[in-house]
């Protein structure tokens, strides 16, 4: 059985956005990453740790980074996910999607015995 077998006939929708934002994705992911991670070091490039202060400070810092890069990199996944969908339902119709309902003309008729 062939699952991706193309409907003959079928058209592919024009492209946009999607692919234009499909191939700036792994600068964004480069960029967002690199920006905190480069604050980052010059905080600590910048920051007393001898003190207590210092050293909480750091650390809390380290957590927040930490966190904006996870966020980051779970948004960049997120778009991908949407334009790998949009790609997808852009693209020729399969046969998968033309399934006639076999009761869609009329539907069967139901007697005193059946369960609604």
């Amino acid at each position: 059985m062939n699952w991706l077998r193309k409907i003959p006939g079928s058209r592919r929708a024009a492209t946009g956005l999607e692919w234009t934002i499909w191939r700036k994705l792994p600068l964004f992911l480069t960029v967002g990453t690199a920006l905190p991670l480069a604050a980052l070091a010059v905080l600590h490039w910048q920051v007393d740790a001898s003190t207590a202060a210092g050293q909480r400070w750091l650390q809390m810092a380290d957590y927040m980074v930490v966190g904006v890069v996870l966020f980051h990199w779970t948004a960049v996944v997120t778009v991908g996910i949407g334009c790998v969908i949009v790609m997808v339902m852009k693209g020729p119709a399969y046969a998968a999607d033309s399934y006639a309902v076999s009761h869609s003309e009329q539907p069967r008729r139901t007697g005193p015995d059946d369960k609604a």
